[in-house]
């Protein structure tokens, strides 16, 4: 480890409150204790307020008026940091290596008290993701950098409709991750448009010369969730969408990433949404079908034709 992490890791341990010993260092550092001795000497030139008691109980530690730099994390902090480091490897974070070794810092910078901690909280706290196609991680180490860069891409990119990839030049916004998939908001040079390209269905990408220059009032979370859930307030010719059921099924449907963003009224046996004429035909009845006999749709009739006329199709299907 080079000599400046090395005096860091110094700091994080005086800084955990308890004496630690020159030999205790140099073991957690795999360092030579000699070493360890310099480098104290160093700290101490430098204004860091070390005490150094002797004796059996003796060892090194901070001046209780030292003022904390905003690098030590107190044990609170690093556990949450740890623990959000879980959630971002399971969402398939594009630099995991680095994030690897920064939570091994964490770790190591601490004393046994502190590290018995940590490996408590971790031990209990999981997160289960469904697994992505690892082979889209560069892709997303691609783009990480194209975003933070302003620097536009080509890209090979196949819609599920698609049977060949077409190749575009894309302007990338940001990143977001979203029902266990990465997606980038980009300008795209051939629609002309900001459009959302999907991380996985990205075949190849590659950096060019050209640079763009991005709108600070631009967000792509809030495109991405326009063009998924647009607002349908102040439109015209909306409908009402009345449902009754069990308590916890009218629950988790004003939960559900579609439904609950077009829930206006919830009862305690019953739920009201508002959708547009489409969405009412195109979308609502695929998911009202799994909810099987534990919701009843009250009004308007058209949903339910339309869900028996899904469930005939679905029967003939699988009946051929």
């Amino acid at each position: 480890m080079p000599k400046n992490d090395n005096m860091l890791a110094i700091l994080w341990m005086l800084n955990s409150g308890t004496k630690v010993t020159a030999k205790q260092m140099s073991e957690k550092l795999e360092i030579n204790i000699r070493t360890v001795y310099r480098y104290i000497d160093a700290l101490c030139a430098s204004g860091v307020p070390i005490i150094s008691d002797t004796g059996h109980n003796g060892g090194y530690s901070l001046l209780n008026q030292h003022i904390k730099a905003p690098l030590l994390f107190d044990i609170d902090e690093k556990k949450a940091l740890l623990q959000a480091a879980v959630f971002a490897k399971e969402a398939g974070y594009p630099l995991s290596e680095a994030l690897d070794n920064a939570t091994s810092k964490l770790k190591m910078y601490t004393n046994q008290d502190q590290e018995n901690t940590l490996r408590r909280h971790l031990a209990g706290f999981n997160v289960i993701n469904r697994m992505g196609d690892p082979s889209v991680q560069p892709i997303l180490a691609e783009l990480e950098q194209a975003v933070a860069n302003d620097c536009s891409v080509e890209i090979d990119y196949r819609r599920s409709r698609d049977e060949q990839p077409k190749n575009r030049v894309i302007d990338p916004y940001g990143m977001v991750y979203w029902n266990n998939k990465w997606y980038t908001i980009a300008f795209c040079h051939l629609r002309n448009e900001f459009r959302s390209f999907r991380a996985d269905r990205i075949l190849r990408i590659k950096h060019t010369p050209l640079r763009f220059n991005r709108s600070e009032a631009f967000s792509a979370r809030e495109f991405f969730l326009q063009n998924l859930l647009p607002d349908v307030g102040g439109k015209e010719g909306l409908i009402s969408l009345v449902i009754e059921g069990r308590s916890e099924a009218l629950d988790d449907l004003g939960l559900h990433w579609f439904m609950g963003h077009y829930l206006k009224e919830r009862t305690s046996n019953q739920a009201i949404f508002l959708f547009d004429e489409k969405s009412i035909d195109t979308y609502v009845p695929y998911f009202l079908l799994s909810y099987g006999k534990s919701i009843q749709v009250i009004e308007p009739l058209r949903v339910k034709d339309r869900l028996v006329a899904v469930v005939s199709e679905l029967i003939e299907y699988y009946q051929l």
